[in-house]
């Protein structure tokens, strides 16, 4: 959470080197997402209010500031000083600080859940986010390597669907082991020997689908702890796919 800088909201900030923004700009980096994170966009805002997340800035150029409640949250921005809370080349009038939510990871014995161990790519992250979402399962694991839910490019593939689905960050070779002591099956995606192809597995009520780093896959660990590993047979001369298009395939696969 940034610290908290008094405005008169009298006024509107239209310097750069204004405490307030250059604190709430901190939240770009990884490193100060410990409390708080921005979003930008009409769209992801809505999907906030809907989810009754907390907001601790709104920060709205002033042609926009009829489409936001009128409290002391709401702060009057230029579009230049608004460009400074986003990495998005045209932002859209409105960037909000939001209070991060850190569910505890629950004690799973059901269900449908998609883990991703060590995906760098935060497009990758989100979009298999937003398809776990679509598809109706109930969480998404990350390992602690895995890109940050909090980065903007994460936030724009999810569009809003962490606020549908809860996410939680833990240990996921210790949550695996857990796992097979419950007999949940465990779905590891890698091409060998020992793995079949998605359309021999057919439909599931509870399973863990786990999707792999984008360059090396699963871990040699993560292929111990599975129960079964598949692969997506390709006819064509492609020699991979996209780690999140490989993930909507399975996904949609496997309900």
């Amino acid at each position: 959470m940034v610290k908290k800088v008094c405005y008169n909201r009298g006024m509107k900030i239209s310097s750069k080197a204004n405490p307030m923004i250059k604190q709430s700009k901190k939240l770009l980096q990884k490193k100060y997402r410990t409390d708080s994170y921005l979003i930008e966009g009409w769209h992801l805002f809505e999907e906030a209010k809907k989810a009754q997340a907390s907001f601790l800035h709104i920060f709205v150029v002033e042609d926009c500031v009829d489409r936001v409640a009128t409290d002391d949250k709401v702060i009057v921005v230029t579009p230049e000083v608004l460009k400074e809370l986003t990495d998005s080349p045209t932002p859209q009038g409105i960037v909000a600080e939001v209070k991060q939510e850190k569910p505890d990871l629950p004690s799973i014995g059901k269900g449908k859940y998609l883990l991703l161990e060590d995906v760098q790519d935060p497009g990758n992250l989100g979009t298999m986010i937003r398809t776990a979402d679509a598809a109706g399962f109930d969480g998404v694991l990350l390992s602690e390597k895995s890109a940050d839910v909090f980065n903007q490019k994460t936030l724009r593939s999810m569009q809003g669907s962490h606020y549908h689905i809860p996410v939680w960050r833990t240990d996921v070779y210790a949550f695996c082991r857990t796992m097979k002591t419950k007999e949940m099956p465990i779905l590891a995606t890698t091409l060998s020997d020992q793995s079949i192809d998605y359309k021999q597995v057919g439909t599931l009520t509870d399973f863990i689908l786990v999707m792999g780093n984008e360059g090396q896959g699963i871990s040699p660990k993560m292929a111990e702890l599975s129960s079964q590993l598949v692969h997506i047979s390709m006819p064509g001369q492609a020699e991979s796919l996209n780690v999140a298009v490989a993930a909507g395939i399975l996904i949609f696969s496997l309900i």
